[in-house]
């Protein structure tokens, strides 16, 4: 697509937004890039656009009439009923994310492959990008995760993209096709946004609409609302399962990783070599492995991987062991689904700091997880109260309310006994405290470090 002498509107100033905007310079376009926010929260991050003729407006948006505007290019994390975005619906200029951009300009021998899923989407990605690496492929990662796709896409002339995608950038695409894709599961999540769990699942379901019947989608047997959602797939739709043992796909049996495909049998590895904890990250495995082998990664290369992938940072993270404790930087699970698989992990006795800000989720099945799996509960933030009555009234009492989050890793710290787990699981998004999930899991890991090793934990 040409952008040259295209009048551009990019919504939106952080990560995905300026990417957009260098990526559009290069390419001739007019660009305008707004933000909400005061410019003193973008000094530092405008560093990459100052030098050019990009007008950036700071402390709102500008109105949008008709004709002002060719294209207009959102953020992720811009509602998409703001007064811009709405003129330009009615104006009939096209609307579009980053996602959908670094598609449109990639070169025609750069592969992507994409997941998506309420849980899990980081640590998969992250694996497919390791095997296609190890089977000797130019490959990287992007999306949802790291750097954003369209700075990957435009330093690439080939190889292959492993694309995590939210449903917030599967709301603004058009044409963005992955030849293969995987969708982990649905559960609800980001309901604030999308308002309805059948909006949440139109959007997750966008990641094959574009598909067609030479393209792949994985999906887990195990879910429900996936199962119905194959019936709308024009791609060739592939299982994977923990739980039973497909005609098709990958599953588990006698406690061996199985991809079976057109008759072919592959044994990958054995559940004990795989080095990532919990049934949870099992699904992840099998998408993976399923993903990795229809593109044609041989299986002793997979298994390789396997056995050495640890996981991702925030994400079931293991902070070193003191005095016979091990703490847990589960940062990520910013909803209660992806915590209760965090918490089902452990057999030892846990300690868990949970609460932030609520996406619009009820706490009640993870109030009955942490009745039968939890020994303390800390609770912190804006959403600490809707959890405390969603336990009290699952029976649990041993509940430990702090003000600020130091205070709340502080206080599991001297709950703690050997042989206990301090879970950093909040079921909550960060914003309410931190810019975002890592800054949270950051802190959690300085402080436990610092005060152990103050205190001679050894």
């Amino acid at each position: 697509m040409d952008f040259a002498g295209q009048r551009v509107l990019i919504i939106g100033m952080a990560r995905s937004g300026l990417a957009a905007a260098s990526v559009l310079n290069k390419r001739g376009a007019q660009i305008t890039i707004c933000d909400q926010k005061n410019l003193d929260y973008f000094t530092e991050k405008l560093n990459s656009i100052t030098e050019t003729e990009i007008k950036i407006i700071a402390g709102g948006y500008p109105e949008v009439h008709k004709g002002d505007f060719d294209l207009v290019v959102v953020s992720p994390g811009i509602p998409l009923d703001i007064p811009p975005i709405a003129v330009a619906r009615k104006e009939n200029i096209p609307i579009i994310g980053e996602v959908e951009l670094a598609y449109l300009i990639k070169k025609a021998d750069v592969e992507m492959y994409a997941i998506t899923g309420t849980n899990g989407k980081t640590t998969t990605t992250s694996l497919l990008e390791l095997i296609m690496t190890e089977d000797g492929r130019d490959s990287v990662s992007g999306g949802n995760i790291g750097t954003p796709l369209a700075t990957l896409v435009d330093n690439m002339t080939s190889g292959v993209i492993s694309v995590e995608v939210s449903s917030f950038q599967l709301e603004t695409i058009n044409k963005f096709r992955p030849h293969i894709c995987g969708i982990l599961n649905i559960t609800p999540d980001h309901l604030d946004r999308h308002k309805t769990m059948e909006l949440y699942v139109k959007a997750k379901s966008r990641i094959f609409e574009n598909q067609t019947e030479n393209d792949y989608v994985v999906l887990n047997y195990e879910d429900s609302i996936l199962r119905e959602l194959a019936q709308k797939c024009q791609s060739q739709v592939v299982y994977f399962s923990t739980e039973q043992i497909l005609p098709e796909g990958a599953f588990v049996e006698y406690n061996k990783v199985i991809v079976l495909l057109a008759g072919n049998r592959r044994e990958i590895c054995s559940i004990d070599e795989i080095r990532l904890r919990g049934k949870h990250n099992l699904e992840n495995v099998l998408c993976a492995v399923l993903m990795a082998t229809l593109a044609g990664v041989e299986s002793g290369i997979i298994r390789k991987c396997l056995m050495g992938f640890a996981g991702v940072r925030h994400r079931m993270e293991e902070v070193p062991a003191k005095n016979g404790v091990l703490y847990i930087n589960d940062s990520k699970a910013t909803n209660p689904e992806s915590a209760i698989k965090a918490i089902s992990s452990f057999v030892q006795p846990i300690i868990l700091i949970a609460g932030g800000r609520n996406k619009g989720s009820s706490f009640t099945n993870f109030a009955s997880v942490i009745k039968n799996k939890v020994k303390d509960l800390v609770l912190v933030g804006e959403a600490r109260e809707e959890i405390k009555r969603a336990v009290i009234e699952a029976g649990f009492v041993n509940i430990h309310e702090v003000e600020d989050f130091n205070a709340a890793v502080l206080k599991a710290i001297e709950l703690a006994d050997t042989g206990d787990v301090v879970l950093l699981s909040p079921a909550c998004a960060s914003w309410d405290m931190f810019d975002n999930y890592e800054q949270r899991g950051d802190l959690f890991c300085k402080i436990v470090n610092s005060i152990s090793s103050k205190q001679n934990y050894a």
